[in-house]
């Protein structure tokens, strides 16, 4: 904190759109000093076995990664696996479901066709047996005209 002995405001110039100051700061007090080191810090030597055991723990971390990746991996094949069976099986049963609707629509019409066909065979022999009856009976009259 500075105190107003530390501070100083000076005005410069007044003018009509306003004014301008300059203010000055006193010199920092000594105990706001923070200490800063002449050098940097000095690395210790690494022995050859700190060394290895540090290119060691690296090499299992790296081989830890490479191991996580390849099980996501592994995953993401398996998931895809499955996704790829779940669409054939879907498309299977929409093959088998729309197959068997048409086979269904198929056979209806087979049998609305076959009674259609039936209902215009009875038709027919029945205007058969009416003009075998009016074949009949012109014969008839035929003959009894001949009689007389």
């Amino acid at each position: 904190m500075a105190s107003s002995s530390d501070i100083y405001v000076k005005e410069l110039d007044k003018r009509a759109s306003g004014q301008a100051f300059e203010v000055i700061l006193g010199s920092p007090a000594p105990e706001a000093k923070a200490e800063f080191p002449l050098s940097p810090l000095k690395k210790k030597d690494l022995s050859l076995e700190e060394i290895q055991r540090k290119l060691a723990a690296a090499e299992e971390r790296r081989k830890s990664h490479e191991a996580e990746v390849l099980k996501h991996l592994a995953e993401k094949r398996e998931h895809e696996k499955e996704v790829l069976q779940k669409a054939l099986e879907e498309n299977n049963n929409f093959s088998k479901m729309a197959e068997e609707k048409l086979n269904q629509k198929m056979e209806a019409n087979k049998e609305n066709r076959s009674a259609i066909m039936a209902a215009m065979n009875e038709k027919f022999k029945e205007k058969d047996k009416k003009l075998e009856e009016v074949r009949k009976n012109k014969e008839n009259k035929d003959v009894t005209c001949e009689e007389n």
